[in-house]
């Protein structure tokens, strides 16, 4: 079953690429890697939410648009090599979650791109992983998320 059908099934589709918010571009394949900027919840070229989570954002809200950050960096992989079904696997996930000081849960936030990831995926999606808490992000942006993919020549 194609990536893309497997994020049908979950109720997902992928969305058109981001655009970046300042100079650099999406994503840059260096050999068999891909390096993904990092990506925010962007959706139709705005953020449906911006704050701290554990303040004006709940974690729950904070999980969900850590898979919309999944999505776009699906996209913006596909964008750079035409065909998800390249990717050898998902080699690091990277995500940063602005919070409020006392926030402790990043790890759980980030859970919602590492499980749109699996899904996706399946056993190419299971990847290392580090979840940050910070003190603030591009646009307020409550999360983003950055990947290391491997792909076939």
């Amino acid at each position: 079953m194609s990536v893309e059908s497997r994020l049908a099934e979950i109720g997902l589709t992928l969305p058109e690429i981001a655009t970046p918010v300042a100079a650099y571009v999406p994503a840059v394949r260096s050999g068999n890697l891909i390096f993904l900027s990092g990506q925010l919840p962007m959706v139709n070229g705005e953020l449906p939410q911006t704050g701290k989570v554990g303040g004006t954002v709940t974690p729950d809200e904070a999980h969900e648009l850590a898979k919309i950050c999944a999505l776009n960096g699906i996209a913006a992989v596909k964008g750079l090599i035409g065909d998800l079904e390249k990717v050898v696997r998902i080699v690091k996930v990277t995500g940063f979650v602005a919070s409020v000081p006392d926030f402790v849960s990043a790890p759980v936030v980030v859970n919602g791109a590492s499980n749109v990831l699996l899904q996706a995926f399946g056993d190419k999606g299971v990847h290392a992983r580090s979840s940050l808490g910070v003190a603030a992000l591009p646009l307020d942006a409550p999360v983003e998320v950055e990947l290391i993919v491997e792909v076939a020549e």
